[in-house]
């Protein structure tokens, strides 16, 4: 009796994890978007060949994604190599959300990339943080893909 009512619970307890794991979230990648955040190459300039001049966030967030320190070792290796460059980081955000609050996102994800790009020997002298917040998308859609290229920093040559 003890062994049945033993396996019984073992078996309700594996039932419940694997429904649990059913619905875990996974991160999705369609397209040009992992997650919320744009990956693709349409909307992506250069600041120096091979040097792609912007990064891109998620919704609400101020964190770097891979992709992005990746791009930012980049562009600190070309101001390493050009320490006569100075340049103006712009943050931006998608329509979403108030103007007061976009301009203060915008300047954060500035902030973060500049502090990236100092932690690679780039001087705070050399950098300048602008925010546009929603006033400046880079594309005027109002869907989740125009919104994703729309979370970004820009890296442009102030000189």
């Amino acid at each position: 009796m003890n062994l049945s009512k033993i396996l019984k619970n073992g078996f309700l307890i594996i039932l419940a994890s694997l429904v649990l794991t059913a619905c875990a979230t996974k991160k999705t990648t369609t397209g040009q978007m992992q997650g919320d955040v744009y990956t693709g190459t349409d909307s992506v300039e250069y600041l120096a060949s091979g040097v792609p001049d912007r990064v891109f966030f998620a919704t609400n967030e101020t964190v770097l994604t891979t992709a992005s320190r990746e791009t930012l070792r980049k562009q600190a290796a070309w101001l390493r190599k050009n320490s006569d460059i100075n340049v103006v980081l712009e943050g931006h955000a998608d329509e979403r959300g108030t103007r007061e609050y976009n301009l203060a996102l915008g300047e954060r994800r500035a902030n973060s990339a500049k502090d990236y790009l100092m932690t690679y020997g780039i001087s705070s002298e050399r950098i300048s943080v602008l925010s546009y917040g929603k006033e400046r998308p880079v594309d005027s859609g109002s869907n989740p893909l125009a919104w994703s290229k729309n979370r970004r920093s820009v890296t442009v040559k102030a000189n």
